[in-house]
C-alpha cells in the first residue's frame, strides 16, 4: 500500500463511513481506534496500515480493496491448474493444505477396470454426470447422476466411468476428515 495515495484513502474512508451514518465516536466504540486515530485517516495525516484497514473493513463489510479504491486487477478468470492421474482429470476446488480437499473430477470414456487401491483418508462422490461403477473389495456399486456415496479408502477400491466418461464432485480428507451431511 506504498503507492497509494494516502489522502485518497482517507477520503474514501470518510465517504464509506458517513454514506453508512456512522459517527468518528461510534466508529471508535465499535473498533476499539480512537476517534483521533479515524480522523487524521481520513484528513491524509495518518498513513493507512493493514491494522488499521482491517477492522475497518470488518465494520463496513467490504474488502480491502473497495476500501483503499484498488485498481482493476483486470482478467477475473480463475486460473485452475488440473491434475491427471491415470487418465482421470482432477480440477482442485480448494486452495488449502490439509482438511478436507474438493475436486470436481471428470472419468474419460471407460478403458477397462481399474486396479484395486488402498490409502490413508475417507471419499464422498457425487456423481454429477455419467455413471460410475464404484468398487469397494468384493462389491460393485453404479452410482448415477444425483446420487451419492461415502467410503474408507483403506477399503480396497477402484472408481471407473460405466461405459461414457463421467463427471463427479469429490470430498477427500487424507486424514480420515468426513464431510458431514446436513439434510432438512
Amino acid at each position: 500500500m506504498a503507492n497509494m495515495d494516502t489522502a485518497a484513502i482517507g477520503q474514501r474512508i470518510r465517504a464509506i463511513r458517513t454514506q453508512r451514518g456512522i459517527t468518528l465516536t461510534e466508529l471508535e466504540r465499535r473498533t476499539g481506534v480512537s476517534a483521533s486515530t479515524w480522523s487524521r485517516l481520513e484528513g491524509g495525516g495518518r498513513r493507512a496500515t493493514i491494522e488499521l484497514l482491517l477492522p475497518l473493513a470488518r465494520e463496513f463489510e467490504v474488502t480491502l480493496d473497495e476500501l483503499v479504491g484498488a485498481p482493476e486487477t483486470g482478467d477475473p478468470r480463475v486460473h485452475i491448474k488440473p491434475i491427471i492421474r491415470w487418465g482421470v482429470t482432477y480440477i482442485p476446488l480448494t486452495r488449502r493444505s490439509g482438511g478436507i480437499q474438493a475436486y470436481k473430477v471428470i472419468y474419460p470414456t471407460a478403458r477397462g477396470e481399474r486396479a484395486l487401491r488402498t490409502h490413508d483418508g475417507y471419499e464422498w462422490i457425487y456423481v454429477l454426470s455419467g455413471r460410475l461403477i464404484l468398487r469397494l473389495g468384493e462389491r460393485a456399486i453404479e452410482v448415477g447422476p444425483g446420487e451419492a456415496a461415502e467410503f474408507d479408502t483403506r477399503t480396497p477400491h477402484a472408481i471407473s466411468p460405466a461405459g461414457g466418461g463421467a463427471e463427479v464432485i469429490s470430498l477427500f480428507g487424507g486424514n480420515g476428515e468426513r464431510a458431514h451431511m446436513t439434510t432438512a
